[in-house]
């Protein structure tokens, strides 16, 4: 499973910088309130200024991207898209069954599931932010650069609520066996 360490690591690494970066531009800009909107305090920011937070944050993009590029031809070449994702059975389990382990892997396919498009419109909106002048469709499908602005930032309280989720669902169905291989 090192294949499994890999991906894992990198994700939560690139999360990190894309989250204190994130957080250093939205400091230059704030999401909510213009200039003189809430701040974050700069011990949880990376960059130091608006250009060195988004120089880290594209940089960590991309390797947050390529990994989940590289993930997505992993489970499709091994075929582990057939037990990782959601299916009929699933459904089926979270109405019948009475087995809580059967339960928490649906609960976990489905959490797993439903954070692709969520991680597919951040990378969407973020290029239409990077790339205005490139992309500007995608800025126009969203009506406005703040609407834009907004859609992008809102995918990161979901990404940690997915994170958590999918930890204590990860620990539920293997314990700390399964929570440690997949990173050590």
């Amino acid at each position: 499973m090192l294949a499994a360490k890999i991906f894992h690591w990198v994700n939560i690494v690139s999360i990190f910088v894309m989250l204190t970066s994130g957080l250093q531009i939205y400091n230059a800009n704030p999401v909510f309130g213009g200039r003189g909107g809430l701040h974050i305090f700069p011990l949880f920011t990376l960059g130091g200024w608006l250009a060195g937070g988004r120089h880290w944050h594209f940089a960590a993009m991309w390797a947050f991207s390529l990994n989940l590029f590289w993930y997505g031809i992993y489970v499709f070449v091994t075929r582990r898209w057939q037990h990782k994702f959601v299916g009929a059975n699933d459904i089926k389990a979270l109405q019948k069954t009475q087995n809580p382990k059967r339960l928490v892997y649906a609960w976990h396919r489905i959490v797993y599931t439903s954070i692709i498009p969520i991680l597919l419109l951040s990378i969407f909106t973020g290029m239409g932010m990077y790339k205005p002048a490139q992309f500007p469709w995608i800025v126009e499908c969203f009506g406005s650069w703040q609407a834009l602005r907004i859609v992008h930032f809102s995918s990161v309280p979901i990404v940690i609520i997915f994170v958590l989720i999918h930890s204590f669902l990860g620990w539920k169905a293997g314990g700390e066996k399964l929570t440690e291989s997949m990173f050590w």
